[in-house]
């Protein structure tokens, strides 16, 4: 029964559907390293369980072949008395010739006693080296998605970090738009273009003003003239 739980442990802990808790996962890189750290102690745990039960059916082996042993040495030892036993009758030793027979009867109970023992456990050991088979294969299976999650871990952590980078950059680009350097320098061109203009009306209100002077001086000359030739209009008559 204990081996069998820890046999539906194992599988259990195979099957785990490590897909599903990352794609459940708020913050993916925490929780991936705390489930590879889980799944590896519970690896760590099934490994020391399944070597258990490896130990276990090693001495069940170990005792199979030492019964096996114990009846071939039985059952040479009941040989050996039953021949003693037929010499000591041949040489007239009955009472001699029968002990022997009685140990070689002994011998052949324990004999068959051993073999007894050796073949109930066949059974036991065919069962439990089922068993360890499935347990190997069940860690075989929970390392193997254990080296998929460890790659899906850095995958995803990869991902995370350009993911980040990019969102850096795109609020680094939002940033530029909102402060974008070209509308500065479009306000300074226009500011630039409105001091050209004040300076052109400046230099035409500068050329208005010099040009009536001018006027005004033709205007001065044309009044002596006219001064100049009354007064000489005068004198000759």
């Amino acid at each position: 029964m204990a081996k069998q739980t820890i046999l539906g442990r194992v599988t259990q802990l195979a099957k785990a559907n490590v897909h599903a808790l990352l794609d459940q996962a708020e913050d993916p890189q925490k929780m991936l390293d705390q489930l590879i750290r889980d799944y590896t102690n519970n690896i760590a745990e099934a490994e020391e369980a399944v070597a258990t039960t490896i130990g276990n059916l090693r001495m069940l082996e170990q005792d199979h072949r030492e019964d096996r042993d114990a009846a071939a040495e039985w059952g040479g030892k009941a040989l050996a008395a039953s021949r003693k036993a037929d010499e000591l009758r041949a040489a007239g030793s009955a009472g001699e010739a029968d002990r022997f027979d009685r140990l070689a009867k002994v011998a052949l109970g324990r004999q068959l006693q051993c073999e007894k023992e050796a073949q109930a456990a066949e059974p036991v050991i065919a069962s439990q080296t089922e068993i360890v088979d499935r347990l190997r294969s069940g860690l075989d299976r929970m390392k193997t998605k254990l080296a998929d999650l460890r790659s899906r871990r850095d995958q995803l952590v990869a991902r995370a970090k350009t993911a980040q980078a990019q969102n850096r950059m795109m609020d680094a680009a939002a940033t530029i738009d909102v402060l974008d350097p070209s509308s500065e320098l479009s306000r300074f061109e226009e500011k630039v273009r409105r001091e050209e203009a004040r300076a052109l009306g400046r230099q035409e209100l500068a050329a208005s003003s010099l040009d009536g002077q001018f006027e005004e001086l033709e205007g001065l000359g044309d009044a002596a003239e006219v001064d100049a030739r009354f007064a000489a209009l005068k004198s000759t008559t």
